[in-house]
Formats: structure tokens, C-alpha cells, sequence
């Protein structure tokens, strides 16, 4: 049997830095610091985009935007979705659903969870569910040097 439907896992991980603000699950969090990228670092939205190309099959990250390329330099990680999403259709893929994971100590994700929601599915066109965890002052997370992000997504081949 040749399923139509397709799922991807995506994780990614930065450090913090030494200034804010901190750009998580397409939001800005005055907060926290910078998260260290490339990009603006939004590494559930690195991750988003890893399950997603994962599932089509279409590389990840640095296939798509290519690491180290100037045009990318400070991008959103809005930016980064409108551009996944177009990739994918183009290829004939309709992303189902997204599920992500953040592990770390800050930013406060159930503060703004609802709004870091609706803006990752009205920039993926796909319903994104959110949720966050510590990790019982374990590892760099634990203590606070950083983020970690698992994604799940579900893809449907058009």
C-alpha cells in the first residue's frame, strides 16, 4: 500500500548569547537572550522546517536555505516558513499539522502559547501545537545555556 501521508522529525539546539531579545516560535521574548544563529535563531522554527522537509523528503535547513548564505543573514524565522511553505507546494506537498517541543528553562512558553500558535500556522497554513518542558536542571538546558526543540510534522502528498 502507497500512503499518501508522510511524517518528519526535526530537532535543533542553540545557545544563548549575551544580549536580547530572543526570537522562539515566531515570537520575540524581551526576556531572554539572543539565541546564537545565523538567522534570528529561532530554533522551533529550524526545527518546523527540518520535520517538514523531512517528511517531503526535501533535505533540511541548509538544503533549503543554504548555511552561511548573505540573503539569510538575520532572517525571521516567519520569513523562513513563508519560503518553506512555497518549497513545498511547489513540489506538490500540503503540510497536515505540526507538533513542537522546546526544552530549556526560558523563555516562559505557556505565557504566550496560544499567540506563538496562531502565528506559526497562519505563516505555515497548517495547524502548529506548542508545548515546552524543562529538563530538571539536566545539561545545557538544565542549566540554562540554551534551547532545544523536537518537531513533528505531518505531510500529505498532492
Amino acid at each position: 500500500m502507497n500512503s499518501k501521508l508522510r511524517i518528519g522529525v526535526g530537532v535543533d539546539a542553540h545557545q544563548f548569547g549575551d544580549s536580547g531579545p530572543c526570537a522562539l516560535a515566531g515570537l520575540i521574548w524581551p526576556e531572554s537572550p539572543r539565541l546564537v544563529a545565523h538567522s534570528d535563531g529561532d530554533a522551533a522554527v529550524h526545527a518546523l522546517c527540518d520535520a517538514v522537509l523531512s517528511a517531503c523528503q526535501l533535505g533540511d535547513v541548509g538544503t533549503l536555505f543554504g548555511v552561511g548564505k548573505s540573503e539569510m543573514a538575520g532572517a525571521s524565522g516567519i520569513e523562513m516558513i513563508e519560503k518553506l511553505r512555497a518549497h513545498i507546494i511547489n513540489h506538490g506537498f500540503k503540510v497536515i499539522n505540526v507538533s513542537i517541543q522546546i526544552v530549556g528553562n526560558q523563555p516562559k512558553i505557556a505565557t504566550r502559547r496560544e499567540e506563538a500558535q496562531n502565528v506559526l500556522s497562519q505563516a505555515l497554513g497548517a495547524p502548529v501545537s506548542v508545548s515546552a518542558t524543562t529538563s530538571d536542571q539536566m545539561g545545557f538546558t538544565g542549566r540554562g545555556e540554551g534551547i532545544y526543540v523536537v518537531a513533528n510534522a505531518l505531510i500529505e502528498i498532492q
